[in-house]
């Protein structure tokens, strides 16, 4: 008789929350949940710079009446759950971020609809505006959560592995974006890898890791390398 083979038990496991935070602070980013008064600074931020929408299924608005007609509609649904990332050294809206996919009954959450304006990009605001969110996801109960992208779109697979999310495949063919195919790029971290993960980002944003000009002096993919038990094959080599 074959012998069978089951995943391993989850005998205490219980579903975390639903997000529910308003104000998520760290020390370089404040996230706060996306409201119709982040809708001018927000406009004006993301107006400089229509390539940060191409992998988006919606913008470049033309105007900031539509513009602010998108933002309301995201602003009231609770999947996805999107917050308003904020630089704290200028005090003004720079992007936003938001949770998808959200499956508490069997505890995974998802990082998307990222939009950083020209500004807000590559800063250590924006960086730690998403180990905000990682950081709420794994220290709510979740045991799984989850980065996709188009897989065409570089910047972002390279932002995914820098986090310490593992490559896990592409889904060939799996939507149509602005009338355009698109493959899906996967990646993910589990409750697992946390720890690891959490340390990578103590050491990064730790103000000790910068010099007097700002510049860092290790790179946070070279923190995180170790934890990811697969890498991107189209990524070599990672920039920092």
């Amino acid at each position: 008789m074959a012998t069978k083979h089951f995943g391993t038990p989850l005998p205490d496991w219980e579903a975390p929350p639903a997000p529910d935070a308003t104000l998520l602070e760290g020390r370089y980013a404040r996230l706060e949940r996306l409201e119709e008064r982040h809708a001018h600074a927000l406009f004006r931020a993301n107006a400089t710079d229509d390539a940060i929408w191409d992998y988006l299924p919606y913008g470049p608005f033309p105007s900031e009446a539509g513009y602010i007609r998108w933002l309301t509609d995201m602003a009231a649904l609770n999947d996805p759950y999107f917050f308003t990332v904020i630089d704290r050294e200028t005090g003004q809206p720079g992007g936003v971020m938001a949770f998808l996919r959200i499956a508490p009954a069997i505890g995974t959450i998802e990082l998307g609809h990222i939009c950083l304006s020209p500004q807000l990009q590559r800063s250590r605001a924006a960086t730690e505006a998403m180990v905000l969110l990682i950081s709420w996801a794994f220290g709510s109960g979740y045991r799984r959560f989850e980065w996709k992208c188009d897989a065409l779109n570089l910047p972002s697979r390279c932002a995914a592995e820098r986090l310490g999310l593992s490559y896990e495949g592409t889904f060939r063919q799996a939507t149509i974006v602005k009338g355009r195919n698109r493959d899906t790029a996967w990646f993910a971290a589990t409750d697992g890898d946390w720890p690891a993960l959490l340390a990578a980002f103590e050491a990064w944003l730790d103000p000790a890791n910068f010099d007097a000009e700002g510049r860092q002096r290790e790179r946070l993919s070279d923190l995180t390398r170790l934890v990811r038990v697969s890498s991107d094959p189209v990524l070599a080599p990672l920039p920092g």
